[in-house]
């Protein structure tokens, strides 16, 4: 018995399966690329999303600052005219204020800013005006008074040199340091402000 197997059959059957799978893989790898340039577009898309969010809010960043050194600046200005009325019921009587001052003496390395400088013969108070003070904020003003009494000492003079920190918004833990390291606190009350010193364990320290 003889077996006759169609080989032209057979062949066209797997040639037009392999055209079809070719077809096949062709069209997944077309659709792969396309995948992946609209991928490599989407990524794009989000970095130059990503990089406008960025510039977006370094410009907010910087357009707060300006604010809060206007609004420092608006504070400054409410607070130091009424400082000396303030001090005198405090049984201080200052002669003299200054805002914004700069004491600058590059030989003996002293250079520093004093918001509210108020003085008269024997005394003067160094006032540093914070939105919202830190325990930091203390510690600079510290430095400061140091600075302040050694520029005295270099002038003779011998006059006693107090401080205060002013804050729109203070915490009760940063108000307390600043009463542990000497200074008087000025604080918003209603329409105006008060003055505090420090009281109990803490004393108002002269530099």
């Amino acid at each position: 018995m003889t077996t006759t197997y169609e080989q032209g059959l057979d062949f066209e059957r797997f040639w037009a399966a392999f055209q079809a799978s070719k077809e096949q893989h062709d069209r997944e790898m077309e659709e792969l690329r396309e995948s992946q340039k609209e991928t490599a577009r989407l990524i794009k898309e989000t970095d130059l999303q990503m990089k406008e969010t960025d510039r977006q809010l370094k410009a907010t960043d910087k357009q707060l600052g300006k604010l809060g050194n206007r609004f420092g600046e608006m504070v400054e200005y409410l607070i130091v005219p009424n400082l000396v009325e303030k001090f005198r019921g405090l049984n201080f009587t200052f002669t003299k204020a200054y805002q914004d001052t700069v004491i600058e003496d590059r030989e003996h390395d002293i250079v520093t800013e004093v918001d509210a400088f108020l003085e008269n013969g024997d005394k003067v108070m160094i006032v540093e005006i914070k939105n919202k003070p830190t325990t930091e904020h203390i510690n600079e003003h510290v430095r400061r008074m140091e600075k302040l009494r050694s520029y005295a000492n270099l002038h003779n003079d011998q006059r006693q040199y107090l401080g205060a920190i002013a804050g729109v918004v203070m915490t009760e833990n940063v108000k307390e340091y600043a009463f542990k390291n000497g200074f008087y606190v000025v604080e918003p009350a209603g329409d105006t402000f008060n003055i505090f010193e420090p009281k109990g364990e803490y004393k108002p320290k002269a530099w």
